[in-house]
């Protein structure tokens, strides 16, 4: 089984040690790569490495999936896959590459069943379980697997003096326009935090560790249903 003590943490700390060195910039990125392989179902890298979220979810029911929760906030596996994906979707769309979130593509809020355009950083407990009984498992993971792809593009196009780069200040507030991030006081703080970070900054938190945080609770969830 995946250990993040053991197989993820070494990684993480070898990312960012280099992240910023130009001579490990080649190094940095693959790892990179590798790490979001981890976080994402083996469709979206197709090259054979270890999902610790296709262990996560395998053998779950979609009553599992929507249903059960953590003790935090209600949160289940549908809201914590929603909001990790919606948070790669923002930054690394929207704040890295300065183009179009995927979910403003191909009609993915409608195919979802999703009864929010955000983060889903302000529901509340019922707010969670409304959220998770409209969600569509398969299309959420569908677009998920978009979200991851579009991603990995991303990241294989970066240059080193990229790592340095800082957000725009235009593309700040258009997270904000486009309703990805709630304005409430819970959810609006994530558009100053992601501001402050370079792209560097960015692929550390949240485009790889963010993930893993939260497929522990969705671990949390599985083992509760066991």
């Amino acid at each position: 089984m995946f250990s993040v003590n053991n197989d993820w943490n070494p990684k993480q700390a070898r990312l960012r040690s280099i992240i910023k060195k130009e001579g490990d910039f080649q190094e940095a990125m693959d790892i990179c790569l590798s790490l979001h392989s981890i976080v994402h179902m083996p469709e979206v890298s197709e090259n054979g490495e270890y999902s610790f979220l296709e262990e996560v979810l395998t053998d779950v029911s979609d009553d599992g999936f929507k249903n059960y929760s953590s003790s935090y906030k209600g949160r289940t596996m549908a809201y914590n896959i929603w909001h990790i994906t919606r948070i790669e979707d923002i930054c690394a769309n929207i704040l890295i590459a300065g183009g179009d979130q995927v979910i403003n593509t191909d009609n993915w809020l409608k195919k979802s069943g999703s009864i929010i355009t955000d983060t889903g950083n302000a529901l509340t407990a019922e707010e969670i379980a409304e959220f998770s009984k409209a969600i569509n498992k398969e299309e959420l993971m569908n677009y998920r697997a978009a979200v991851g792809k579009k991603t990995r593009e991303i990241i294989r196009n970066l240059t080193y003096k990229d790592m340095k780069r800082k957000m725009d200040e235009d593309a700040l507030q258009r997270i904000l326009d486009e309703k990805s991030v709630s304005e409430k006081e819970e959810a609006v703080w994530l558009v100053e935090f992601w501001g402050k970070k370079t792209v560097a900054g960015l692929l550390l938190l949240p485009i790889t560790r963010h993930h893993v945080m939260h497929i522990n609770d969705c671990l949390k969830i599985k083992k509760k249903i066991k």
